[in-house]
């Protein structure tokens, strides 16, 4: 045992699979165009492979994440709620990240494009006013930004959160339950949120933290439930690419399924890679893996367009891995680096997160018995 405290286990837990999850889900994100399509359907290793990590396992991430910030939202419990405080909060470190990083990438595009470059990588974002409002905020689809629609639909759930806590505390089963059903029912819209499972995945998570729930009951079972939640991310990928190239209405519907239900098991994962050093070294990147949520997107299509200069279709393969390694590369070094010589910017690009990192760092290294209102405690970054 590493000797943590039950809160200090918890927020170790909750880093590490922050950073696991969200380099994961690079992998979710790697671009590709019909003529690599052919290269990975005519590749059956790699074929399967790609599919198990970026149409299976870690599609369990944004689901995940949005439960976990369902949790650190009422994990005090429901009495502590403050409507007001919370959203004032989230719009710093949540909505205004969001509006930096996305409409920076939506400007970036606006400007290649004008010139002729970035056409085919990047989305018209000119075709229309209300789709070119759309990229921008994310109002009705997907943002310039893919993967920034999370903080767009985490923002959204924070916004109804008192709507939610008021049926959590009346109806909770049946609201769960609806829920529930209308976020693994394929090929249903539901304007609120882009993708459904954020919504049902934060109202599950606020309701653990309104029942203080025991996050650590079930760490006995970790290495079954763990093993579980491989050999059926294992199937579905299977499943995915037999059926290829349809797409039958009962995987998609158990694709959303493990997406959601595989949370419980990446927290049983997260039980046992707590125990080793690397799980505890990656536990303390702190905001990094906010940097990389955000900033991977456009690193992979700068360097997909650099590899449609330089590389061949029947090579992607090795973009595809490549890719994810040199991006991870190059966003911890940036993180370290803007972090270092340009610290106030590198917090409003983090929401704030750089900041907290730093006094959470001081704190810790306070001689031992000393009194600082910053004493260790469960760790507020929200994602």
């Amino acid at each position: 045992m590493t000797g943590l405290n039950v809160d200090q286990n918890i927020s170790s837990r909750i880093n590490l699979m922050r950073i696991l999850l969200i380099c994961g889900i690079v992998f979710v994100h790697v671009p590709h165009d019909p003529a690599s399509d052919v290269v990975i359907a005519q590749t059956g290793w790699f074929n399967w492979l790609s599919v198990f990590l970026g149409d299976s396992l870690f599609r369990i991430g944004v689901p995940c994440l949005s439960m976990i910030s369902g949790y650190l939202l009422l994990r005090k419990g429901a009495a502590s709620f403050d409507y007001g405080k919370v959203v004032r909060s989230k719009t710093m470190t949540v909505l205004l990240p969001f509006l930096i990083w996305n409409l920076g990438l939506f400007v970036a595009i606006l400007g290649l494009q004008r010139v002729g470059i970035g056409v085919g990588y990047f989305p018209d974002i000119t075709a229309s006013l209300r789709e070119m409002l759309t990229y921008a905020f994310a109002l009705e689809g997907m943002p310039a930004n893919v993967p920034l629609y999370f903080l767009r639909d985490l923002f959204v759930c924070i916004l109804l959160s008192p709507i939610l806590l008021f049926l959590l505390r009346h109806a909770a089963i049946p609201v769960l339950a609806l829920l529930f059903v209308l976020a693994v029912i394929p090929d249903l819209s539901f304007a609120i949120v882009v993708k459904r499972s954020i919504l049902f995945s934060f109202a599950l998570g606020m309701f653990l933290g309104m029942r203080g729930a025991d996050l650590k009951a079930l760490d006995r079972f970790a290495w079954p439930v763990s093993i579980a939640t491989l050999v059926a991310a294992f199937a579905l990928s299977l499943a995915i690419y037999l059926s290829q190239p349809a797409y039958p209405w009962g995987v998609d519907l158990a694709r959303n399924i493990l997406s959601i239900v595989g949370a419980f098991g990446f927290w049983m994962i997260s039980a046992i890679a707590i125990e080793t050093r690397l799980g505890r070294r990656l536990a303390s990147t702190g905001s990094l893996s906010f940097w990389v949520f955000c900033a991977h997107y456009p690193v992979l299509v700068a360097l997909w367009m650099v590899w449609n200069r330089v590389g061949t279709a029947e090579a992607y393969p090795l973009f595809y891995f490549g890719s994810v390694v040199v991006s991870l590369v190059i966003l911890v070094i940036s993180n370290a680096v803007m972090m270092r010589i340009a610290s106030p910017v590198y917090e409003v690009l983090t929401g704030s997160r750089g900041r907290r990192e730093k006094l959470a760092k001081a704190t810790s290294n306070r001689p031992v018995g000393s009194s600082h209102p910053m004493e260790p405690k469960l760790s507020q970054q929200r994602r």
